[in-house]
């Protein structure tokens, strides 16, 4: 079982190294980073503006890496400052109009990217079970600390 599973895990990081460097070099992101993109994103799905320390817990970034890049994207007017209501010391963030517009139009490039790159090459059944088994990997409930031999 445990070389089984190292086996999946190398083909899934692969996998993603692949489609990462393929989407990282198309044509679409207007002078955003991918990771840039991926702070605009989380927040785009964000009903309420956040905590850095709640958008730290969604994007790929350590918390020092995370505040360089907020402060980036608040000097180019895509993301605002906000004084958190409940904690007058705290901050949240926002997309601002321009960064939503952004956002949006990275976003519908991407999304027609990555519907490529995957329908390309995994058929509807298949991208059903892709995504069934991610979100079970993604899942932070009861069972994510089970051994794996047992």
């Amino acid at each position: 079982m445990t070389t089984t599973a190292n086996d999946a895990w190398e083909a899934l990081l692969s996998a993603h190294a692949a489609l990462i460097k393929r989407f990282a070099a198309e044509d679409i992101w207007q002078g955003l980073s991918m990771r840039e993109y991926d702070v605009l994103y989380t927040l785009s799905k964000c009903p309420h503006p956040q905590r850095i320390g709640e958008l730290h817990r969604h994007v790929l970034l350590s918390q020092p890496a995370l505040s360089r890049l907020v402060d980036r994207l608040v000097e180019r007017g895509l993301l605002c400052r906000h004084t958190d209501p409940a904690d007058r010391r705290g901050v949240r963030l926002s997309l601002t109009a321009a960064g939503r517009d952004l956002q949006r139009q990275v976003g519908r490039r991407h999304a027609r990217s990555v519907a490529r790159a995957l329908s390309g090459e995994l058929d509807a059944g298949e991208l059903r079970r892709l995504e069934t088994i991610c979100r079970k990997l993604a899942h932070d409930g009861p069972g994510t600390d089970k051994d794996p031999s047992s």
